[in-house]
């Protein structure tokens, strides 16, 4: 099969699902309900369709799945610690310059409160923690890998990942702040690619995430007030 046709689907349907999920997010701006099934569709779909047409295979044979060794999640517990940690530090010591009324605003207009908190909270620690990294590493990075288009690879899908971020909470930072998070995001994108490669799957990326997601959720409960 031509790489050429496979690059172009990867990039063209990663982008267009994107830009659908950013004008969901902030010109439609959906409750959280219709966005959620929107990335599920888009995250799901492009992929299947891609395995489908591209690799005719299964989403275990092309997601690069084979037994996992306990040696290699070692490193994505490791990282997931060690991101937990950093985000709650980094909290604590910039929490005075965040726009935190406008954070709660902002989830109160896509129909999170504290009632539905908990419930979203483990939505996204789990479930679209996974949707993410199975769409930005498992489809897109490590297929563009594996068509040798390696620095490609790392570059369009960690500043796909963290674009896709900034469009969910721009509203919440000052510029600066803004700059900080898409640094630190692009930053994260590489690291992420980078401990896929070893295990040619997303499950030490998937990992991290997780632990990055529950720091992030204690932060939204002491936002919300919670504690």
């Amino acid at each position: 099969m031509n790489h050429k046709k496979k690059y172009a689907y990867i990039i063209i349907s990663s982008l267009i699902a994107c830009i659908l999920l950013y004008y969901v997010e902030q010109i439609v701006m959906a409750n959280y309900v219709t966005k959620t099934l929107v990335k599920v569709v888009l995250f799901t779909m492009i992929p299947f369709c891609y395995f489908k047409l591209y690799k005719k295979s299964t989403f275990a044979k092309a997601l690069h799945g084979k037994t996992l060794n306990k040696k290699e999640l070692k490193i994505g517990f490791l990282l997931g610690f060690a991101s937990f940690l950093i985000l709650i530090i980094t909290y604590i010591l910039l929490k005075n310059k965040i726009h935190l009324q406008g954070i709660v605003q902002d989830l109160a207009s896509k129909s999170i409160t504290p009632t539905n908190f908990i419930y979203i909270a483990f939505y996204v620690t789990f479930v679209n923690s996974f949707l993410e990294e199975f769409f930005f590493r498992g489809f897109i990075f490590l297929n563009l890998y594996e068509m040798k288009f390696k620095k490609i690879a790392y570059l369009y899908s960690s500043l796909l990942f963290a674009l896709y971020h900034i469009a969910i909470f721009k509203s919440w930072f000052n510029p600066w702040l803004l700059a900080l998070a898409l640094t630190g995001l692009l930053t994260v994108g590489f690291l992420f690619n980078f401990i896929d490669t070893k295990s040619k799957n997303f499950i030490n990326s998937w990992i991290v995430h997780i632990l990055a997601d529950m720091a992030i959720v204690l932060i939204g409960m002491s936002i919300l007030g919670f504690f």
